[in-house]
């Protein structure tokens, strides 16, 4: 083979970027070049095993007849890092341990080691030439070696590259579907789907919260879906301790692990983990599956799918946010038109029946019986009327305002934690006395006793905004809400406090809707309301306060 021959060669695989036709083109190149009846590249995973073969020689028949891929020990592991192998006959070296089934019988040997930067990335496996292989041929193959690791460097930058532009496509579609306000669970299916195939998965899972203290795969897309929703991932496994650490991993393969403590995840072979973070809380756990014998995750797959991983987790901070400020403004506009329907509709029928009882009266009087009748029926008619718009008031409050004033409470808190990040603590104060989690206890109920509802349904709106107020605008790491209710009746107090540690009263905030809100409603009970810095400049507090009318 000619000088000129070996070059054309080396430029044909430096002009590769993909990698596949790299190696396919590297392997017939090496068998033209020296005349071998068989050549094959096994390429190397990080434990040394043959993780792709890429071969010359075999037709489809021989290769079925064989079943697998050379493991990469006996013989192969013999190469040297820094020389060829040579030998005329294969089977008289110690390392030999014989051909599969199948195998064609092979004589003359010629073994390389390819390396990318002083690592091993495979080794070239050349057989059978005509009278064998010569020092010329390994000096030719070495060279073609060399040209090959320069091509493969090269098709993993291009690599890389395509497949971060393919990382950042998928991530500009998760965005547009967070802007556009798509359901949570339409928007963790989406992602599921579109991390799984940008990242070459089999499987993709969505591990977040379930029942009391546990977590469970609640969206799941690809192999096997179906069978792994619900399945719950323990609190010592490998998941929930990745979303702890903040830090994503890699596991080469479930199937080879020492320790797997979810059993179905033993018939998958390569993983990788994402911890779904937003604001240090985490939300949840990206996992991606390859089938058992399919390469490796690499580390750029990992550094795109902790990115993705957020956005997932920004996904259920928005949905929650999204739908307690729908159920925020539903309950809002049913509290209008009920106070509407009492203030204004009732009271005018009042009045009307005032003045239908008066003329009944006076008709009564003038011995207008027959008259006096018709305005009694007419006062019936008003009552009625009074009375299906009580029940229909009654209706439009929310359903759980069945529940005490307590517990709504609590519940306001809890919903607040998905946009602080964290949770906010919750005290109250009933005329000195500290109210416990008990739920039994009789101040409860006391709470409801001395606290109409229209005074309830308001302190409900102050927190809420209080907490919305402190999770956008103070950036706070912790909040406190304090309701203290004090005496009863007309000389009977209720307060409520939210304090944060936060950036401290914005100069402009005084002129947010919201706020606005708050005055007002307090100005209707006769009330009053501040915002105002704490003593240590360090946050605000926010305080609305009321009497007991």
């Amino acid at each position: 083979m000619t000088t000129n021959r070996l070059l054309e060669a080396a430029l044909t695989l430096t002009g590769q970027l993909d990698l596949p036709d790299v190696l396919q083109d590297f392997v017939d190149l090496s068998a033209e070049l020296t005349g071998a009846r068989y050549s094959a590249m096994g390429v190397l995973d990080n434990l040394g095993r043959t993780a792709l073969f890429v071969h010359h020689g075999m037709d489809d028949r021989i290769e079925r007849l064989i079943g697998h891929a050379p493991h990469g020990d006996g013989l192969f592991a013999e190469i040297p890092v820094d020389r060829p192998l040579i030998l005329d006959d294969l089977t008289d070296h110690p390392a030999f341990s014989g051909f599969p089934a199948g195998h064609p019988p092979m004589g003359s040997f010629l073994g390389v080691s390819v390396r990318i930067d002083e690592q091993v990335f495979g080794r070239l496996y050349l057989a059978d030439s005509p009278g064998g292989f010569t020092p010329e041929d390994a000096t030719q193959v070495e060279y073609l070696a060399r040209a090959a690791g320069i091509a493969i460097a090269n098709s993993r930058v291009y690599g890389e590259s395509r497949k971060r532009e393919r990382w950042m496509q998928v991530s500009q579609e998760i965005t547009t579907s967070l802007l556009e306000g798509t359901e949570e669970e339409e928007a963790l299916q989406f992602i599921a789907q579109r991390v799984r195939e940008v990242a070459d998965a089999d499987t993709c899972l969505i591990v977040l919260p379930s029942v009391g203290e546990s977590w469970a795969c609640e969206i799941s897309d690809g192999y096997l879906a179906p069978e792994l929703i619900g399945v719950e991932f323990p609190n010592n496994g490998r998941a929930l301790t990745v979303l702890r650490e903040g830090v994503g991993v890699i596991v080469d393969s479930l199937a080879r692990a020492h320790s797997v403590r979810v059993p179905i995840l033993r018939r998958f072979g390569p993983a990788m983990y994402a911890p779904m973070i937003v604001r240090r809380s985490g939300l949840g756990i990206i996992l991606l599956l390859r089938a058992v014998g399919r390469p490796e995750f690499e580390p750029a797959d990992l550094t795109m799918a902790e990115g993705l991983a957020q956005q997932a987790a920004l996904a259920l901070e928005l949905a929650a946010v999204r739908h307690a400020d729908d159920v925020s403004n539903l309950l809002a506009e049913r509290q209008r038109i009920g106070r509407d329907l009492h203030d204004l509709a009732i009271q005018q029928l009042f009045a009307t029946g005032m003045q239908l009882h008066s003329a009944r009266t006076q008709l009564a009087e003038r011995g207008e019986d027959r008259l006096a009748d018709l305005m009694e029926q007419s006062l019936t008619s008003v009552d009625e009327s009074v009375r299906q718009i009580r029940v229909i008031v009654q209706s439009l409050r929310e359903a759980g305002e069945a529940i005490v004033l307590v517990e709504r409470l609590r519940r306001e808190t809890s919903i607040g934690r998905t946009a602080l990040g964290f949770a906010p603590s919750l005290v109250f104060n009933v005329d000195g006395e500290i109210l416990d989690d008990d739920e039994c206890n009789p101040l409860v109920d006391e709470v409801d006793a001395r606290v109409d509802v229209d005074i309830a349904d308001d302190l409900v709106a102050v927190v809420r905004e209080g907490l919305a107020n402190a999770a956008r605008h103070a950036r706070a790491t912790s909040v406190q809400v304090r309701v203290i209710v004090r005496g009863r009746g007309a000389l009977g107090r209720v307060s409520v406090e939210v304090e944060d540690d936060g950036r401290g009263v914005d100069p402009e905030v005084s002129r947010r809707s919201g706020l606005d809100n708050l005055a007002a409603r307090a100005r209707r009970h006769h009330g009053e309301f501040t915002l105002t810095p704490t003593e240590s400049g360090d946050g605000s507090i926010l305080s609305w306060q009321v009497p007991l009318t």
